[in-house]
């Protein structure tokens, strides 16, 4: 995301501030939120080469969000007039996006001229038939909608990030849209926003089957899932805080503009300044096969991994400040997480909102699940493999590569031997925090080699394959050619 676009959505925020102030009753903040989240997600998109898909993919975005909510919904919850409001809304804002087409042969709001006006009215037709079906369909049922909504987010979410697949359904689209096959790549379909509403989707599918699920009418759901200032990057926040945020009055005052300016300010430093000048010899493939000195690996490793953090910790700045000026507080996501002595309060404190998903719906069942087999399981073995399970599956949302299941195994390694050393030195380090100096000289020797761990695993991150990896590795420690 461009420093443009982001100034145009603090401005965003701005009037939905200015706007708090003479809306005490919320009459005109939710649906000026819905709107505005529903444009930027067509705003946002990236522009595809596939004739078209620019347009369609904030479509699907929109539609899978209903498919949520009606998953999700009870009867007894739905008010069919507030419904057909918030429908006609999100169908409004969309058919004023098509109509821009006219305005000239580019895209104003979306990165491309929209497609034929005739066929949007026509797919929109088609998307709420689908939704209707899928409300009859699903009445009445919890485990189908959870089944149903896990598969479809699994296939979508396989087809976006498998090279091969992502490839494969590029040439089917070109072929639709008459255009050439033989261009067709991977990187044809970027989808924004889909990683961080897939996650959205299925903490609510999965609450609602729990029971743990609050009410939420359409025009919430809607608002919590495709929130324009963590659309694209997060944080992940959990809807039963989110909906409280959005149902409380938001008084605007003169502390809430500072507070979020100086969060905003900070956001920008960090991610236009600091992560962009780092961006300049930060590892990449680009000059990772260029590099003709261990000492110059150790810099381009080194600036990688604060590059990443400044990068990432400066969006969640930015987008928690927008917040602010909406009267939405969304969760923290960094806390210095290079400064904690293990990898375990490293995890706890780096991109802490998925930390916390993964957790939730990952780790804690598999940990049950395997605590509760027939056949008793060593903790040992129980640690192994839910560590390396969470971590590896870490790995491969950001893609499906070798590499990404690399980071995420030198991960679950880590932090499972990480885990075992520190329950065999529990008496040596009980001894040790009774002395002050020595316990102050090992906990910073331990941040040190968890620093230095991390920023070792962040090559198989930052590089597309294993060779070059190895390259770069053979590097830092003298031996590549």
């Amino acid at each position: 995301m461009s420093l443009t676009n982001v100034l145009i959505l603090v401005g965003f925020s701005l009037a939905i501030f200015t706007v708090s102030k003479f809306d005490r009753t919320r009459k005109f903040r939710n649906p000026l939120l819905l709107v505005l989240s529903t444009g930027v997600i067509f705003w946002l998109q990236p522009a595809l080469p596939i004739r078209g898909l620019d347009f369609w993919l904030p479509v699907a975005t929109l539609t899978l969000v209903g498919l949520g909510w009606l998953m999700t919904s009870k009867a007894e919850e739905r008010s069919p007039r507030e419904s057909l409001i918030t429908g006609g809304l999100v169908v409004g804002t969309v058919v004023v996006i098509a109509l821009t087409r006219y305005l000239g042969m580019t895209g104003i709001i979306t990165p491309s001229r929209p497609p034929q006006t005739l066929n949007i009215l026509m797919v929109l037709m088609v998307m709420c038939a689908i939704l209707f079906l899928s409300y009859k369909h699903m009445k009445g049922k919890t485990a189908f909608p959870y089944v149903a909504g896990l598969f479809i987010l699994l296939v979508i979410f396989a087809a976006l990030k498998l090279p091969v697949l992502a490839e494969w359904l590029s040439e089917v689209l070109r072929g639709m849209s008459r255009q050439s096959r033989e261009l067709a790549s991977a990187l044809d379909l970027r989808w924004l926003g889909f990683s961080y509403i897939a996650f959205r989707l299925i903490h609510t599918l999965r609450d609602r089957q729990n029971g743990r699920l609050p009410t939420m009418a359409l025009d919430e759901y809607f608002i919590f899932m495709i929130f324009f200032p963590a659309i694209s990057a997060g944080p992940i926040d959990r809807c039963e805080r989110f909906i409280k945020d959005l149902r409380q009055p938001f008084i605007p005052s003169a502390d809430t503009l500072g507070n979020a300016s100086k969060r905003l300010v900070i956001g920008l430093l960090k991610k236009f300044v600091a992560a962009d000048l780092l961006a300049m010899i930060a590892l990449n493939a680009a000059n990772a096969g260029q590099i003709n000195s261990g000492a110059w690996a150790w810099i381009l490793v080194y600036a990688y991994a604060f590059q990443i953090f400044f990068d990432f910790s400066g969006y969640t700045d930015i987008a928690i400040g927008m917040g602010w000026l909406m009267g939405i507080k969304l969760p923290e996501n960094f806390n210095s997480p290079y400064l904690k002595p293990n990898l375990t309060q490293f995890w706890n404190n780096w991109h802490m909102t998925l930390t916390q998903w993964f957790r939730a719906y990952f780790f804690n069942p598999l940990t049950r699940a395997l605590r509760s087999a027939r056949q008793p399981v060593p903790v040992w073995t129980v640690i192994l493999i839910t560590q390396l399970a969470t971590m590896t599956l870490i790995g491969l949302w950001h893609g499906i590569t070798l590499n990404f299941v690399l980071w995420g195994l030198w991960h679950g390694l880590g932090i499972f031997i990480q885990n075992r050393w520190s329950d065999w030195t529990k008496p040596l380090s009980a001894r040790i925090q009774e002395k002050q100096v020595l316990n102050r000289v090992v906990t910073v020797f331990t941040t040190l080699l968890t620093f230095q761990f991390v920023a070792l695993g962040w090559v198989w991150f930052a590089l597309p394959s294993i060779n070059l990896s190895l390259q770069v590795f053979g590097r830092l420690f003298g031996m590549g050619a």
